[in-house]
């Protein structure tokens, strides 16, 4: 399976591995960038080297680069006998030619793609285009009409069955494979279920010829042994079977796309009038499957972030598969073990060739053809994708293993992508020791074969201590969720006079709010002071470090008063002594009030009860009445209509809730942290 992580190491021996877009979210102490696995060393550039999934950067393609310049997209390619090779392009479906490394337009198809080639009857080139479903010829430098198959939008994919002589034409929109012969007469061969037949290989036999066929929008994969007479080979459960080999051995591989968007990824228009070009930016999941010559399915490579355009077979029976996001080359070996032996700068690899002496791939968007010039060489460079450290960092000792003589350099820079900003290269290290390149956010490492070509790097190293910036405290609150008794001098707008929902509790809950821009592990104190004193007084006992951001303050034991609350954030659990910093912030007024109000004065004059109510921090909340051991409770305001004083009178008509006669009512007062009184007085 292809993952793309990447691995961060902390002192102290802890490894987390994340991934490599993830920005980062810890800072204790020194840490380090750690390549260790095959995807750790990819996403930079490689000149001639390849990663493998086992963590090893050595020898791989080192390709050319000359640009198509007449065209955005290549579809097709095909070699010829004289060393020359031929593209089919879109946007307007050229036929290029290119001999000795120069390019020219060899004839222009009047159709809008040219989708495939092979080579035909006595070595003339068959093409196919879209969207008028035409089979071309091209003989004698020139371009004339083959078949035209009737009813035919798309020509996918050509197949040149050499055993008996015949052409086979996987096609759309109504999933037809046609077999045509060297008159250029056509006959439905097989017609599928699905819209699309995108791809088609032959493959021949003592038994005879068998015709594979793979199908879109459902993934399947046909195959065909005669006329009308076809059986599922294998159902992926995907979107498109995008292309299909045949190896020396009779075995069959396969790749096939799960595609998020955009349709088929062959660039098929939604309204059916041809190409687009370039083509669309889909993507997709991939896979590459290999069956064996009794049928038998085994899954050899799978990319979860792209989709595979192209697929050919290597001198050595190799699979090798070009991807559509990121312009990439792939090769797995028996063991399942992948290898990244090319990264293009295009987008799109959407031809790979490895027949005789041709070894190229060709990218589109833009459209670029890349030689294989050979295997590594002493120019072989690997770059890595730049390294963040979240923060200003200085970088220590670099390290490296390697089977022979490597030169490794870094350079930094503060924009995630290097520009003229970025420091120069530093003077290569021929073996381990401290990194030359000043102090960044951001370090690119590489690594040049200039000695032996065939040395492998592995478990780079890189460790860095990045900038220690200061936590703030940006809140400091009382927990009103939790607890709704006390007020902390917030904007909230408080309530007296209404239902109490809590009890008297003397556990404040305090929270705050930090922004720790670079993660640092903080530790935090708390103290208070009653207002109009100096004196701070620590709330934590010694020796127990406070780590989370909040705290339950029992004041069961402080004398009523308005307090405030003082909290420090330090990062001193990540830094050493000299590069601690701390930030302190003060609350706004905090009520304890851990003791019930008082009935000063309560008396009833007939029907009507008066008294006053009185709190040592106050004030008053709320005052309530009824009949006792009834259980019904009646609210009533004081005698200003308004709870807002330490002291408040209050007169209330009992005959309102009271029945007549001699009754005993109870009278209960609260203060604002909900403490209560109750008392009782006897109507005559």
């Amino acid at each position: 399976m292809i993952r793309r992580t990447l691995r961060w190491t902390f002192a102290g021996g802890v490894t987390l591995a994340l991934l490599a877009s993830t920005t980062l979210g810890w800072a204790v102490g020194t840490r380090r960038f750690e390549l260790q696995r095959g995807k750790d060393f990819q996403g930079g550039d490689l000149k001639g080297v390849a990663i493998d999934s086992a963590g090893q950067v050595h020898a791989g393609l080192n390709l050319g680069a000359v640009p198509l310049a007449d065209a955005q997209s290549v579809w097709c390619a095909l070699p010829r006998p004289d060393g020359s090779l031929l593209f089919g392009t879109g946007n307007e479906g050229k036929l290029l030619e290119v001999r000795n490394g120069s390019v020219r337009v060899a004839a222009e198809s009047k159709a809008l793609v040219i989708t495939s080639m092979v080579e035909g009857w006595k070595g003339d080139v068959l093409l196919g285009t879209m969207p008028k479903g035409e089979v071309l010829r091209w003989s004698g430098g020139k371009l004339s009409s083959f078949a035209k198959l009737e009813g035919i939008d798309h020509i996918w994919s050509l197949a040149f069955d050499k055993s008996t002589q015949a052409l086979f034409v996987a096609t759309g929109p109504d999933g037809k494979l046609f077999r045509i012969d060297q008159s250029g007469k056509a006959q439905v061969y097989f017609d599928a279920e699905e819209q699309h037949l995108l791809s088609v290989a032959v493959a021949s036999g003592r038994s005879g010829s068998v015709v594979y066929a793979g199908a879109s929008d459902k993934a399947k994969l046909y195959e065909v042994r005669a006329p009308g007479r076809a059986n599922v080979l294998y159902d992926f459960g995907r979107t498109e079977v995008r292309a299909i080999a045949v190896g020396t051995q009779g075995e069959v591989y396969a790749i096939a796309n799960d595609i998020k968007a955009g349709g088929l990824t062959s660039s098929r228009d939604d309204d059916g009038d041809g190409a687009q070009s370039p083509p669309p930016k889909t993507s997709g999941k991939g896979v590459l499957f290999r069956f064996a010559p009794d049928g038998t399915p085994e899954e050899l490579l799978e990319d979860s972030e792209e989709h595979y355009t192209s697929l050919a077979i290597g001198p050595k029976g190799q699979p090798y598969v070009g991807t559509g996001v990121n312009g990439r080359i792939y090769t797995v070996d028996q063991a399942h073990n992948d290898v990244l032996v090319a990264d293009t700068e295009e987008r799109q690899v959407s031809v790979l060739l490895f027949n005789g002496n041709q070894h190229f791939a060709t990218s589109s968007d833009p459209a670029v053809f890349h030689p294989v010039r050979g295997i590594g060489g002493t120019d072989a460079v690997w770059t890595s994708k730049p390294l963040d450290a979240g923060l200003r960092a200085h970088f220590g000792q670099l390290s490296w293993t390697s089977s022979g003589p490597l030169e490794l350099s870094t350079r930094t820079g503060n924009t995630q992508q290097p520009d003229d900003t970025w420091s120069a290269w530093s003077e290569p290290l021929t073996k381990p020791g401290m990194t030359q390149s000043p102090p960044a956010r951001y370090v690119q490492i590489r690594a040049r074969w200039s000695r032996d070509p065939q040395a492998a790097l592995r478990e780079v190293t890189l460790p860095f201590v990045t900038d220690n910036l200061r936590a703030v405290l940006t809140s400091l609150d009382v927990d009103r969720d939790k607890d709704e008794r006390v007020s902390s001098g917030s904007d909230d707008i408080g309530s007296s006079g209404g239902p109490v929902s809590a009890e008297a509790d003397p556990v404040i809950k305090l929270k705050w709010k930090v922004d720790n821009p670079d993660s640092d592990e903080l530790r935090y104190r708390l103290q208070y002071r009653l207002l109009g004193t100096n004196e701070w007084v620590d709330v934590l006992k010694p020796g127990r470090p406070l780590t989370k951001s909040q705290y339950d303050w029992d004041t069961a034991d402080l004398p009523e008063g308005r307090y405030q609350v003082r909290v420090q954030a330090s990062d001193e659990l990540s830094n050493p002594p000299d590069r601690v910093k701390r930030h302190d912030l003060t609350s706004s007024t905090i009520v304890v009030d851990n003791t019930p109000p008082a009935l000063v004065s309560l008396e009833a004059n007939g029907r009507r009860i008066t008294g006053t109510a009185t709190d040592g921090v106050g004030p008053i909340a709320r005052i309530e009445m009824g009949v006792a051991g009834s259980g019904e409770w009646y609210p009533f305001f004081p005698r200003d209509g308004i709870y807002d004083q330490q002291r408040e009178d209050f007169d209330v008509d009992a005959s309102t809730f009271a029945p007549a006669g001699r009754t005993v009512i109870a009278v209960r007062v609260y203060d604002q942290a909900n403490n209560f009184i109750v008392r009782h007085v006897t109507l005559p």
